[in-house]
C-alpha cells in the first residue's frame, strides 16, 4: 500500500497546486473550449467554482493515500474515500460548467 499512497500523494499534490491556482483566478489553466461561453465578468466566479471541484478531488486523493497508510492492507476504506471524493468532485465540476458555460460540452 506504500506505492499506492505515494501515487495518491503525488497526484493529489499536483491537482492541489492546479486547484489553488484556478481558485485564485488562473482560468487559463482550464482548456479554452470549456470557457467558450463564460462571460468576462463571471471568470473569477467560474475559476472559484472549478477550483473548488479540483480541491475536493485533491482532498480525496490525499485522504485516500493517508487512509491506505493507516489501515490494514486489504481495507476497502481508502477506495471508498477515493471514489466518493471523485463523485463529489465531478458533481461540482459539472455544476460549474452548466452554470457558467451553459453546458458541459
Amino acid at each position: 500500500m506504500l506505492l499506492y499512497s505515494l501515487i495518491m500523494f503525488a497526484a493529489g499534490a499536483v491537482i492541489l497546486g492546479v486547484g489553488i491556482a484556478v481558485f485564485r483566478g488562473r482560468t487559463n489553466l482550464i482548456h479554452d473550449y470549456h470557457q467558450e461561453n463564460v462571460k468576462p465578468e463571471d471568470r473569477l466566479r467560474y475559476g472559484r467554482a472549478m477550483g473548488a471541484g479540483l480541491l475536493v478531488l485533491a482532498a480525496a486523493l490525499l485522504s485516500s493515500g493517508i487512509l491506505a497508510l493507516c489501515l490494514t492492507e486489504g481495507s476497502k476504506v481508502p477506495l471508498l474515500a477515493l471514489f466518493g471524493g471523485i463523485a463529489v468532485s465531478i458533481v461540482l465540476l459539472i455544476r460549474a460548467q452548466r452554470k457558467y458555460n451553459g453546458g458541459i460540452f
